[in-house]
């Protein structure tokens, strides 16, 4: 008996100590899939295995739907998980109205990621402080870089197409800031708005013979169901460029982004910090700055762009 008590005690003092002290559950609110956002998941959840955290997780997927992002909200409320994660705007308003519906989950850390404006979006009043239970890592746009990246293909460009869901709080602040430099820059802003997945085909459309190229910035609903996009550009030969990387692969002739993978990474370093005993309000907002281009000459072939030697030179990577 005495051995038997002595190889169990051996086993425990052999485990991690994240296992001994129980797992963390984690809920988590993805607004839609597509290749940039399921990257952060992935990238948050890789980080804290590697630290050898134990986390149990509850995932959910709104599919694009805001209806459904809100019905996920107050499900999350019901789960009473010790963090939650939003990835993706529309989610982490739905999550932030529940919490306020919600006494009992006041004191609970929520991290948002994925989020161009958290200010905008109603999230946080101060990028420096954020206040409460709430922090996160913003996929905020340098859009002048963007849009230089798209004039170094088209010079002499003069109007640029913009596909977003006009729904998005995000997306509209990324359109009208991308109208004051097209003002500043001598080139006009054609919109075409949409508010599902299903409408990108049809709005895609209605931009072609009005505009020299269409920019997609990081709008989930558009990205979600970016093939229909490219489909239109390849038959009207007109250059699709995109603000996240991940949908070069895809088939947008470039993007000058970053990598959403370590996007989540750094959302799963924060998180860290607060199971640890940090005060999420007390942790300014966070910011991804290194930028790469990525280049697909397949599909810029198809889409009639002749990329110059100088841009293929300086691509960080190059789909063939």
């Amino acid at each position: 008996m005495k051995k038997s008590m002595l190889c169990v005690l051996a086993l425990l003092l052999l485990l991690p100590i994240t296992a001994m002290a129980g797992s963390y559950q984690i809920s988590v609110s993805q607004f839609v899939e597509h290749p940039a956002l399921d990257a952060v998941l992935k990238g948050f959840r890789d980080y804290l295995a590697e630290r050898e955290i134990a986390v149990t997780y509850k995932v959910h997927n709104a599919q694009a739907n805001m209806a459904t992002a809100g019905q996920i909200a107050g499900q999350i409320m019901g789960e009473d998980p010790d963090m939650i994660v939003a990835i993706a705007t529309p989610t982490a308003q739905a999550v932030a109205q529940a919490l306020r519906k919600a006494p009992h989950m006041q004191q609970t850390p929520f991290l948002f990621t994925a989020i161009t404006d958290p200010v905008a979006a109603g999230l946080v009043s101060d990028l420096e402080k954020p206040g409460k239970n709430i922090t996160g890592v913003s996929d905020r746009l340098p859009l002048d870089q963007h849009l230089a990246m798209v004039r170094r293909f088209f010079p002499e460009l003069k109007r640029l197409g913009v596909l977003y869901n006009a729904g998005e709080a995000n997306s509209k602040a990324t359109v009208a800031g991308i109208r004051t430099i097209g003002e500043q820059r001598g080139f006009n802003v054609v919109e075409a708005t949409v508010s599902k997945s299903s409408d990108v085909y049809q709005a895609t459309q209605s931009l072609i013979g009005k505009v020299d190229a269409i920019f997609v910035p990081t709008d989930n609903t558009v990205v979600s169901a970016l093939e229909s996009a490219i489909k239109v550009c390849i038959q009207h030969q007109v250059a699709l460029f995109c603000a996240d990387v991940d949908s070069v692969k895809r088939g947008a002739v470039a993007a000058m982004g970053f990598d959403y993978y370590q996007h989540g990474r750094q959302t799963g370093a924060m998180a860290e910090r607060i199971l640890k005993g940090g005060a999420p309000g007390t942790m300014p907002v966070e910011y991804q700055k290194a930028l790469e281009l990525h280049l697909n000459l397949n599909f810029a072939a198809q889409m009639g762009v002749d990329v110059p030697s100088a841009i293929v030179e300086s691509a960080d990577k190059v789909y063939r």
